[in-house]
Order: C-alpha cells, then structure tokens, then sequence
C-alpha cells in the first residue's frame, strides 16, 4: 500500500501536521497562501509600472534637452 505522505506546516517557528489542525484552521492557511501569492504578484506589477514609468519620464527628460528641442 502506498503510504499517505503528511504535509507539516510551520507558524512561527512550531510544526504542525493536518491532522493537529482544525477545519476552520485549514483555511485560515489557504487565505494566507492566497493573500501571499496576490502580494508577490503586486509586487510584481508594481516593479513594472515603476520601470515603465521610470522609461517615459527619461524619454521626456531627453526630449525637453535644448538639443532635442532645437532638432525637431
């Protein structure tokens, strides 16, 4: 028979196997989990409106330069 593998989460710092944990627990964790993924890809999208902006606010700098101006 294939043994049934026991997932061991850690909260501060103490192990806890399912089996410790209620119901209501369970989904406290899988909220966590969640809200975690949804903050790294915040965060994500966050770095590339940042980079994005950071490039049009170059791309203005350059073409307020009194060279750009003069040329166009």
């Amino acid at each position: 028979m294939a043994e049934k593998k026991t997932n061991v989460i850690t909260i501060d710092e103490v192990e806890y196997t399912e089996d410790q944990l209620t119901d209501v627990q369970k989904v406290m964790i899988t909220h966590v989990g969640d809200l975690d993924r949804k903050l790294a890809s915040t965060r994500f999208n966050l770095d590339q409106l940042q980079v994005g902006r950071n490039a049009f606010m170059a791309s203005l700098s350059a073409s307020l330069e009194p060279e750009a101006v003069s040329e166009e």
